[in-house]
């Protein structure tokens, strides 16, 4: 069984080496699009539209996606970004620059955060809890951030059964991969497994750094012992998240530079059209353990 130390070690490492090409490998923008993805989410995690943050904290920022493009939408005054990769910091605060953003970051733990108590009215993130070795840990420094009636949002979580479903067009895509770049005219990857040589120092730590999958009940079990009131799970993404594994695993067969501008223009459009359907017709209907990806959210108590 991993230690604790040796999961926080391989989450460094795998994102420093992550940091260079993860804006394109995930089609990462800071413009309207990023900023309604970002915001949209939010929405569904609390329930409504969210108010204005004066000061907000995010948990494992990675490049920025999530943080920036809250800024970028004026849903965030004054953000401070951590994460345990001082390489996708590096990533973040030029990013930020360009954008004209000030940003503070943290090289730090989430279960060990170097802030004061009361520092925040928001402690937010995107796909990290599941990478965290102490959850429970870390939550209970979120709560203690976190001022008097604060909030927590957590979006893109993947949940327990959606994990195994997942799995299906990954196994799927991989068996027609050599079709699907005979058609693309593109090349096998050559720096893993596919063409014979030995996985990269990348692949193999990805291996190790996901760490959970949740049962709905389990992650709003996990906030409410934190401390949390009014915990709230909601699912998101389910015919968008099995389109997206398909087109994520075929083109990691393929060298980058290889894959058409045509197909990525369609896997992107496809995402974004199936995505709201998804969001109009399945996520108001079906069971939040069914779809991919789990949103939870709570408030500290005011007294």
């Amino acid at each position: 069984m991993l230690t604790a130390d040796t999961i926080r070690s391989a989450n460094s490492r795998y994102h420093d080496l992550a940091a260079a090409g993860y804006d394109a490998k995930w089609g990462i923008t800071y413009d309207e699009v990023g900023q309604a993805q970002v915001t949209a989410k939010l929405r569904r995690a609390v329930g409504g539209r969210p108010r204005s943050y004066a000061r907000a904290l995010e948990i494992g920022a990675g490049t920025g996606y999530f943080g920036l493009n809250l800024m970028l939408a004026e849903a965030i005054d004054e953000l401070v970004a951590t994460d345990i990769s001082q390489g996708m910091l590096r990533a973040l605060s030029a990013s930020a620059a360009e954008l004209g953003l000030d940003v503070e970051t943290a090289c730090s733990e989430a279960a060990s955060l170097p802030f004061s108590d009361g520092s925040f009215d928001l402690v937010f993130g995107h796909a990290v809890l599941h990478h965290l070795p102490d959850l429970a840990g870390a939550l209970r420094e979120f709560r203690r951030v976190l001022r008097p009636g604060g909030q927590i949002a957590f979006c893109g979580e993947p949940s327990r059964y959606g994990d195994r479903i997942a799995a299906l067009p990954k196994r799927g895509a991989m068996a027609v991969a050599p079709l699907w770049r005979s058609l693309m005219g593109a090349g096998a990857r050559r720096n893993g497994a596919l063409d014979g040589l030995s996985p990269s120092e990348e692949q193999l730590l990805e291996r190790l750094v996901d760490v959970h999958a949740f049962t709905p009940r389990e992650l709003a079990a996990a906030a409410r012992a934190a401390g949390f009131e009014q915990v709230r799970v909601r699912g998101e993404e389910l015919v968008a998240g099995l389109f997206g594994w398909v087109n994520r695993t075929l083109e990691s067969t393929a060298e980058p530079d290889d894959v058409p501008w045509a197909w990525r223009v369609y896997a992107y459009r496809g995402y974004l059209a199936l995505q709201a359907l998804d969001r109009a017709l399945l996520e108001p209907r079906l069971p939040a353990g069914l779809f991919y990806n789990l949103l939870v959210s709570g408030r500290a108590p005011l007294g």
